[in-house]
């Protein structure tokens, strides 16, 4: 008997286990019931996908009173701003030299919760103020106002069959490592990033016909030293010139240093991200040997500020665009430069034309400072269904337009239209709603221009 130990103690604080416990070693015998009894459940808007798009979705949706639940692929919740580490906040401004807010709602919660923790640092850009957070504290702001709001939800969730009535959605049928779930409602929301909804209930999509656009292998590096940060030029002359020698895909790139952590967050990678799952898991892994080169380089040719870092965590692969929807209107670049204020306008940005559209490189086109452009509701709507809107990265665009609007800001306004127009609908058909009362209700998205008031640091 070990020496302090004797018969009977107890042990971490419990209590001895005794021969006539059967608490302890019970056990029963169980197999899996007949296929198709899986769990059931409903609600006013079914919204697969849990990014920020979704999420805004859901959290406005429950605000109007409608019964929400919130579907998502990935073991948690948050989508590509907290699993891939994406770090920025993009969109949410006009450009400079008076920088104003264009999305409000939710932004304004979000901003202002995570600004009272200290989570949020403002940055400006030769272009635009861009926020940068932490994505820790924005995971943990989504799963609170997601469980305060009472929306239901469903990680781990993965779209395997859609049930149609007529040309309404009637129920969705999901895998998880738990059983299967079927998902009734009034309303679908596609805010899955590669149009998984649409494609899956057989509506025409749209791909880019002139090749892949690139994602990025985001990762965190930490134990900078901030006494002697690179500029923005520097680092991006000393990629451009050595990114061979390192073996670098991409020959451009970003570092995004928050203040006083003595971390940053890297966008230095290009990797593709194609539909096949046997393709995407190989190229996920691909995108971290990027990251590893990355990072090698950063130690190597600046020491000063790089030398002691290394990879605190690899973000999931970053996915910018893949397959989105056919819609009642496609938004085209031409309109994204000149400005088109749409009759059913809907959000609005500034964000430049963000195209990566090869592996060395991308196409950056920003604005002046006066530019606006905006989301029509129609490019929202896949006209095959009558109770389906997308929201995010897989609205209708051009490539290049579509890179113009599938940032964060204007994402969060069209989660806010979404949740709106469905509250306007009804039973009916989302093609069929007042759009001057949708317009109403985000007049603030479209009109309210509240000016920038924070300290920020500049490139």
């Amino acid at each position: 008997m070990p020496v302090g130990v004797s018969n009977g103690a107890k042990r971490g604080g419990g209590m001895p286990a005794g021969n006539g416990d059967q608490s302890l070693t019970a056990t029963r015998t169980v197999r899996r019931e007949t296929a198709g009894t899986g769990r059931e459940i409903g609600g006013d808007l079914c919204v697969l996908g849990a990014g920020i798009a979704g999420v805004a979705t859901a959290l406005e949706a429950a605000a109007l009173g409608l019964r929400v639940v919130l579907v998502d692929g990935f073991p948690a919740l948050g989508g590509q701003a907290v699993n891939s580490i994406v770090g920025t906040f993009c969109g949410l401004y006009s450009n400079r030299p008076d920088a104003y807010r264009f999305t409000y709602g939710l932004a304004d919660r979000m901003l202002s919760d995570l600004d009272a923790e200290g989570a949020l640092h403002w940055h400006e850009t030769p272009v635009t103020p861009i926020v940068y957070y932490e994505e820790v504290a924005l995971a943990r702001w989504i799963e609170r106002s997601v469980l305060e709001a009472g929306i239901s939800v469903a990680v781990g969730a993965v779209l395997l069959d859609i049930r149609w009535d007529g040309r309404r959605i009637r129920s969705v049928d999901l895998a998880t490592r738990h059983g299967t779930l079927s998902v009734s409602a009034a309303g679908f929301v596609d805010a899955s990033g590669d149009a998984a909804l649409a494609w899956e209930a057989g509506l025409e999509c749209r791909e880019p016909a002139a090749g892949p656009i690139f994602g990025s292998q985001q990762f965190v590096v930490e134990h900078l030293d901030e006494t002697s940060l690179p500029s923005r030029n520097e680092m991006a002359a000393r990629i451009a010139a050595r990114a061979e020698e390192y073996g670098l895909v991409r020959h451009n790139g970003l570092a995004f240093y928050f203040p006083e952590r003595g971390t940053a967050v890297i966008n230095m990678t290009h990797v593709e991200t194609p539909l096949d799952p046997v393709e995407a898991s190989r190229k996920g892994i691909e995108g971290k040997d990027q990251a590893d080169r990355v990072a090698a380089f950063l130690r190597s040719e600046f020491p000063g500020t790089f030398g002691d870092s290394r990879i605190r965590a690899y973000g999931f692969p970053g996915i910018r665009q893949t397959r989105w929807i056919r819609a009642r209107h496609q938004i085209t670049l031409d309109e994204v430069r000149t400005g088109t204020c749409y009759g059913d306008a809907i959000a609005r940005t500034a964000w430049p034309i963000e195209l990566h559209n090869r592996p060395e490189g991308l196409v950056w086109e920003p604005f002046g400072p006066d530019h606006v452009h905006y989301v029509p509701y129609s490019s929202l709507t896949p006209p095959g269904a009558d109770n389906l809107i997308a929201v995010g990265r897989c609205i209708d665009g051009d490539p290049a337009a579509l890179s113009s609007v599938r940032v964060m800001g204007p994402c969060i306004a069209m989660g806010a239209a979404a949740a709106h127009a469905f509250d306007l609908a009804g039973s009916g058909s989302v093609h069929q709603i007042d759009t001057a009362a949708l317009q109403t209700r985000l007049s603030e998205n479209l009109h309210r221009r509240d000016p920038l008031d924070r300290p920020m640091t500049r490139d």
